[in-house]
């Protein structure tokens, strides 16, 4: 695979989508595309020239000879670049039984960058991070930005519940408007409201979310260990039933 030298890799003026595959079908395939094409115009991409489509994601996936039964597909785009590659999804059933432990990162969220609500190739904080809290024994790491306020966390958005009903921090916090975060808050009786660190023990549930995760329970988050997963197993069950739908759809 060749790969051109452009202000992509020299400076990470590219955008990415992580696409979960289940059983050969890309999930919520379109807002995906319309996530990347919204961030070549931000980024002054010919998005139309890449000839990112659809029909190229099936096409593409249609050749492979891997296992597309629970997978991911990662597409880059840079200004002289398309790049598809595909990957296990790490996420296992073992996960949700136990549910993640979360830690708060001590570095802050950049609320005032323009590149904050678009998966951009300057990633870098977030993988460090989310290194770091690997290391740490935590599988996942929550930000705040630059007001002390709750934001997203490395990989994943978050909400909480309390007695059934979901609040989340409102995407003017600055972070990724993210895939899943738009499905539960389009699905569901969602409140956005600002969080601060010392709101989490009023919650007795808490929940992060990313395309290839779904909808992952918190166990405990800094130290703070949470009752209930009502909320979270129903949202689940949701989930999947979208996803089979949409695999259904394809015959």
């Amino acid at each position: 695979m060749e790969i051109l030298l452009d202000d992509g890799f020299s400076f990470g003026l590219g955008a990415f989508e992580t696409i979960a595959v289940e059983h050969g079908t890309p999930i919520f395939l379109e807002q995906h595309l319309q996530r990347l094409r919204t961030a070549a115009v931000f980024l002054q991409i010919d998005f139309s020239a890449a000839g990112i489509t659809q029909q190229t994601v099936h096409d593409y996936l249609e050749n492979q000879q891997e296992d597309l039964s629970h997978c991911a597909l990662k597409v880059v785009l840079t200004p002289r670049n398309t790049l598809f590659r595909l990957r296990k999804n790490p996420y296992t059933q073992q996960s949700y039984q136990h549910g993640f432990s979360v830690d708060i990162s001590s570095v802050r969220r950049n609320d005032t960058s323009p590149l904050i609500k678009y998966k951009t190739l300057n990633y870098g904080d977030c993988i460090i991070e989310k290194r770091a809290a690997a290391a740490a024994g935590k599988q996942e790491r929550i930000f705040l930005n630059t007001k002390g306020q709750i934001c997203e966390g490395t990989v994943s958005n978050i909400f909480f519940a309390r007695e059934g009903k979901i609040v989340t921090p409102p995407l003017s916090c600055g972070m990724l408007p993210g895939i899943l975060r738009g499905f539960v808050c389009e699905t569901t009786d969602v409140r956005e409201q600002i969080l601060y660190p010392q709101d989490i023990t009023t919650f007795d549930e808490c929940f992060v979310t990313n395309s290839l995760m779904g909808i992952m329970p918190v166990h405990d988050l800094d130290g703070i260990v949470f009752s209930s997963r009502a909320v979270s197993t129903a949202l689940r069950e949701k989930y999947h039933a979208a996803c089979v739908h949409q695999q259904t759809a394809l015959y």
